[in-house]
C-alpha cells in the first residue's frame, strides 16, 4: 500500500498540462516546494538557491537535501511554512493533498499547482517555474534541450513495432498503472502498449489472471521491489514476456519523476523494448507481427 501511496504522490492523473494560479507580478525570491519533482524542476529552472523549504524524499539535485523540510507528501507543517514566508508555493494536483492545498490558500499563500502526467509537461513546467522565479533564461535553455531530445527518441522508435507491455508497480497486492501516468506515456513514446492503459484508475490493483489474460509481450518492473522479477514471473511460463525472456527491472526514479532526468528513464525503456523485440523475434518492418488492434495508439 505504501508503494502504491508513493506512486501516486509521484504523478498526477489530470488530464491538462502546465501549472494554474495567481498572477505572478514579480519573481519571487522565496519558494516553498511541496512536492519532490517540483524541487528538482526548480532546479532545472535556475531557481534552486530560491528554495526556502521542501518536502521529504526531495533528493536531487544534491543542494536539495540540505534544504529545510515542512512536511512530506502527506502531511505538511503549515506553521513551519508560514515561518519560512515564501512568495510562492509550488504543489501539484494529486500528490498534494487538496486539503492541503486548500488551507495554504486560506493563510493567504500564493499557490501555484503545476499538473505534471505527460512527458511534455516537463518542459512546460520549467518554463512556468522560471517565469515566475525570474529565471526564465535558464528554464528555456533547459526545457528546449530536453524538448529536442524527447522529439529526437521520437522520431527514432515511432516506426518500431509495437509490443504489449504489463508496468508492475508492487507486487503485494499486484500493482500496475493507467494510460494517464507517465510512465506509461514514456512506453508509448517507445513503441509500447500498456495492456492495463484503459483502466480508470491511476494506479489499479490487478490479479495475476488479469495479468495471464492479457498476456503482455514485455513485463517492466521498478527496482524499489524487494523481489527478483524473473523469478519470481518464472512459473508463469505461457505469458509470452516470461517465455521469451522479456522481464525486466528498471529505476523507479527514472520512470516515475517527471523532471528532466526522465529522459533517462524514456532512453532505457527504449533500449529494452529493443531489446524485447529482438528475444520476439520481429521483423524491422513497421508493426511486423503485430495484431492489428495492438497498432492503434
Amino acid at each position: 500500500m505504501m508503494c502504491r501511496m508513493l506512486i501516486l504522490s509521484l504523478v498526477s492523473m489530470l488530464l491538462a498540462a502546465g501549472a494554474t494560479g495567481p498572477a505572478q507580478a514579480e519573481p519571487a525570491p522565496r519558494i516553498v516546494s511541496l512536492a519532490p519533482h517540483l524541487t528538482e524542476l526548480a532546479f532545472s529552472a535556475g531557481a534552486g538557491d530560491r528554495i526556502v523549504a521542501t518536502v521529504d524524499y526531495s533528493d536531487h539535485p544534491a543542494a536539495a537535501r540540505s534544504i529545510p523540510r515542512v512536511g512530506d507528501a502527506f502531511r505538511v507543517d503549515f506553521e513551519r511554512v508560514l515561518a519560512m514566508r515564501p512568495d510562492l508555493v509550488l504543489v501539484w494536483a494529486v500528490g498534494t493533498p487538496e486539503p492541503t492545498i486548500e488551507r495554504l490558500r486560506s493563510l493567504r499563500l500564493n499557490v501555484v499547482v503545476f499538473h505534471t502526467n505527460r512527458i511534455d509537461d516537463v518542459a512546460s513546467s520549467v518554463r512556468e517555474i522560471g517565469r515566475l522565479a525570474g529565471t526564465g533564461a535558464v528554464a528555456e535553455a533547459a526545457a528546449t534541450r530536453f524538448e529536442r531530445r524527447i522529439q529526437a527518441l521520437r522520431m527514432q522508435y515511432q516506426e518500431r513495432p509495437v509490443v504489449s507491455v504489463f508496468l508492475q508497480i508492487d507486487d503485494r497486492p499486484l500493482y500496475t498503472v493507467n494510460g494517464k501516468q507517465i510512465m506509461s506515456t514514456i512506453v508509448e513514446l517507445c513503441g509500447g502498449r500498456n495492456v492495463f492503459a484503459q483502466l480508470n484508475e491511476l494506479a489499479p490493483a490487478v490479479g495475476i489472471e488479469a495479468v495471464i489474460a492479457a498476456n503482455p509481450q514485455v513485463i517492466i518492473t521498478t527496482d524499489h521491489l524487494a523481489l527478483d522479477a524473473k523469478l519470481s514471473w518464472s512459473q508463469w511460463r505461457h505469458i509470452d514476456a516470461v517465455r521469451h525472456d522479456n522481464v525486466y527491472t528498471l529505476p523507479a526514479n527514472d520512470l516515475s519523476r517527471a523532471t528532466i532526468r526522465l529522459i533517462v528513464g524514456v532512453e532505457a525503456v527504449c533500449r529494452t523494448l529493443d531489446t524485447a523485440r529482438q528475444h520476439l523475434g520481429m521483423a524491422a518492418a513497421p508493426h511486423a507481427g503485430v495484431m492489428p488492434e495492438a497498432i492503434d495508439r
